[in-house]
Formats: structure tokens, C-alpha cells, sequence
């Protein structure tokens, strides 16, 4: 009896080895070749990379079918995850970069950054807001470039941040475990 389950799990284990050697055999599914996503590169005049900084955060706007990636200097990085204000320090530089999508042909269903459709750059220059100061000595940098490749569209300084540039400065830093 002991000898006839032996055969039994024996035949049972070849088999299946046999059928999913078979069904791997067919040739019917081709993985991409591994390459590199090039066309979310970032190219043209900017300032910096901001790709060389920090991610604080990122947001995916699925109505827009947008993916963007907020990241920032030492500076910012440091206040964004130890602060919940947006009242970031001397020094702080943020840049929001935002990508098309489109799907991935790796993975069912998932989306990657296609794209470059923006890159916003906003910056902090003066003195520490916990001191005192006199009018008009904080100041507020913010430029936007767009196209391919990227150019400035809009540059601008401020004594307060604009709309947009609050938008920008008030994205909660993501938890990291």
C-alpha cells in the first residue's frame, strides 16, 4: 500500500513537472527587453536637477493622468519632516516635477511617468521668519518651465508666496518607514 502511494506521489510530481515545462515552452509571452523609461528623462534649461535632490512627496492625479514628484534641497527635506507648516526656512528650495502617464508594459494594469509636462522651482531667500525683520527683506523665487525641451515659462519674486507657490510649500512630506 505505502509502495503504491510512492508511485502515485511520484507519477503525480513528474507529471505536473512535464505540463508546466510544456506550458512555459509555448512561446507565447514575450517579455519586454529592459531598458531604461527615456522619454520621462528631464532635458532643456533648468537651473538645477532636481532629481538629484530628496523626494518629499508624490501625487498622482488620476483624473488629470498626471504623476508628479515633489523634491527638495537639504534644507526643505529637513523642514518638510519635522514640520506640518509650510512656512519653510532660509535656504529651502522645492521642485515639483509632473510627468504625462501611460501604461506600463511590464506590469498589468500600472502606470509609469511618460512625459516631462512641467518642472516648478520655489525657493526661500532672507532672513528666518522667527526673527524679527524689517518689510520686504524675505523673498520668494518661483519659475515654471514646460515644452520639450523644457523652457522657462514663467519666473517671478515675490515678498509672500503666491497661490501656486503655497500650493507648493504646503504638500505634507510623505511618511517614510
Amino acid at each position: 500500500m505505502r509502495s503504491n502511494m510512492k508511485q502515485g506521489l511520484l507519477a503525480g510530481m513528474t507529471s505536473l513537472v512535464v505540463f508546466a515545462g510544456l506550458g512555459c515552452a509555448g512561446g507565447e509571452f514575450k517579455a519586454p527587453a529592459a531598458t531604461l523609461n527615456r522619454s520621462a528623462t528631464l532635458s532643456g534649461g533648468l537651473p538645477e536637477n532636481p532629481m538629484a535632490w530628496k523626494i518629499i512627496t508624490s501625487i498622482v492625479d488620476t483624473s488629470a493622468a498626471t504623476t508628479s514628484t515633489l523634491y527638495g534641497n537639504e534644507i526643505a527635506v529637513a523642514y518638510a519632516r519635522s514640520n506640518a507648516g509650510q512656512t519653510y526656512p532660509n535656504g529651502a528650495e522645492i521642485a515639483l516635477v509632473t510627468w504625462t502617464q501611460r501604461e506600463d508594459d511590464r506590469w498589468f494594469g500600472a502606470k509609469i511617468p511618460d512625459q516631462v509636462k512641467s518642472v516648478e522651482f520655489a525657493a526661500v531667500e532672507g532672513p528666518d521668519t522667527t526673527k524679527s525683520q524689517g518689510p520686504g527683506e524675505r523673498q520668494y523665487d518661483y519659475e515654471k518651465y514646460e515644452g520639450t525641451p523644457l523652457r522657462q515659462v514663467i519666473k517671478q519674486r515675490a515678498l509672500a508666496p503666491d497661490d501656486r507657490m503655497t500650493a507648493l510649500f504646503s504638500q505634507r512630506a510623505a511618511v517614510m518607514p
